[in-house]
């Protein structure tokens, strides 16, 4: 072989092995249309990858919320997003405003994974990877079996053991799959029948990523730490009555109230509120609050509005298919009051309900733009009565789980 054809063949390896290099590699390497790549890291509070452009009033299909100073790889930007790459054939998009570049940061050819390690406190089971830098991530929760499937994004396995210390309560088994170049799957399979929640983060100091899984609460509700969201507040009205007028504000404050009350008959010894007072609070405020305070569960409460005065019915929401069961039976026992049924909504893109630390539920009460609804909305006796179905409702869930 000549010299230039050795060249020529060199190069064309070289090539090959830059197209199937992990995403950050390079730091300037050429995006596929062509522009400059630049290295950034996430900032701000909450900050969240979306699928795609789109919008509506819920906001963009959100992918996963982010932890702070996490390397991304930006190759565009469309309006007020910036475009990343998060593997050879997936892009996520990211507001500018949650990014700041990083232009001192040199990229490696290859990020490499470490050994893990597991272990267990009072109330949750770990998995702990070693990793060289803040690299993206994606959890994904299944059912049938229950698994979790984390996607570590620009990272080759280099894990070579996992230490096992004692015997986790919620985790059967982990292990790990390269998917492709630069996505590492980590599977965390469950033994509980139902999904309780799970964390993924960094260590403050330094680039450990830790997944922490939620044991099962107690079975008895009065052991259960419930969390209660009222819907909207201050210079967030809501929806109004049709005939009343009635703010859904004001309305939520009042079912809320009904259900802390009727849970603490139960016997619930911890209850954590929201609000309690015509407030305004963001959903990044409110989800961080939820975080910090850790809850079991938590229930939003809302009333529907339609252009359409004759769509009526109760309904429940979740976003994660692990925490469709409480929905489920919270909505059962919502039926018992007569409403119609509007439906179990999945894959719903409210803010509350991305959250993956703990079961959610998003009710719906009932349509204060229908006149039937309405008037069951302002009876005297609705709050009250609607509390108790919600309250049995996450009996029943408590029940099935065992």
């Amino acid at each position: 072989m000549s010299k230039t054809i050795f060249q020529f063949v060199a190069y064309l390896f070289l090539l090959v092995i830059a197209q199937g290099q992990p995403v950050l590699n390079g730091g300037q390497a050429g995006s596929p249309n062509g522009k400059t790549a630049r290295l950034a890291r996430t900032t701000g509070v909450l900050p969240f990858f979306e699928y795609g452009p789109g919008d509506d009033r819920l906001g963009g299909a959100k992918m996963t919320y982010m932890d702070t100073g996490v390397l991304v790889k930006v190759v565009d930007s469309l309006n007020a997003d910036y475009i990343i790459s998060l593997a050879d054939n997936l892009r996520a998009f990211v507001a500018k405003s949650s990014l700041r570049f990083d232009s001192s940061f040199k990229s490696k050819s290859y990020y490499l994974s470490g050994n893990w390690k597991t272990y267990r406190d009072e109330r949750f089971d770990y998995i702990t990877i070693a990793m060289p830098e803040k690299l993206p991530y994606r959890g994904t929760m299944q059912v049938n079996p229950n698994r979790l499937a984390i996607d570590l994004f620009g990272i080759t396995s280099n894990t070579n053991w996992i230490t096992q210390k004692g015997v986790l309560k919620e985790v059967r088994n982990t292990w790990f799959e390269q998917m492709e170049n630069g996505v590492l799957r980590v599977y965390v399979d469950l033994k509980s029948k139902m999904h309780w929640g799970y964390s993924v983060y960094y260590d403050t100091i330094g680039s450990r990523l830790t997944i922490r899984i939620k044991h099962a609460p107690d079975k008895h509700i009065k052991n259960v730490f419930v969390a209660v969201d009222a819907g909207h507040g201050g210079d967030n009205s809501g929806a109004a009555g049709l005939t009343s007028s009635k703010l859904e504000k004001k309305l939520t404050l009042e079912y809320a109230a009904a259900l802390e009350k009727e849970l603490k008959k139960a016997g619930v010894k911890r209850v954590f509120m929201t609000r309690t007072t015509d407030t305004s609070l963001s959903m990044p405020e409110r989800i961080k609050m939820l975080r910090d305070t850790a809850p079991d569960l938590l229930i939003s409460i809302h009333f529907n509005s339609s252009s359409v005065d004759t769509v009526k019915g109760t309904s429940t929401f979740y976003r994660h298919i692990g925490f469709r069961p409480l929905t489920q039976t919270i909505l059962k026992r919502m039926m018992e009051l007569g409403l119609a049924e509007f439906g179990n909504v999945g894959s719903f893109n409210f803010a509350l309900s991305g959250p993956t630390d703990y079961p959610n539920c998003l009710v719906e009460v009932a349509f204060l733009s229908n006149r039937s609804d309405e008037k069951f909305i302002l009876s005297k006796k609705s709050p009250a009565n609607v509390a108790g179905k919600i309250r049995l409702g996450i009996q029943d869930w408590l029940r099935e789980a065992r």
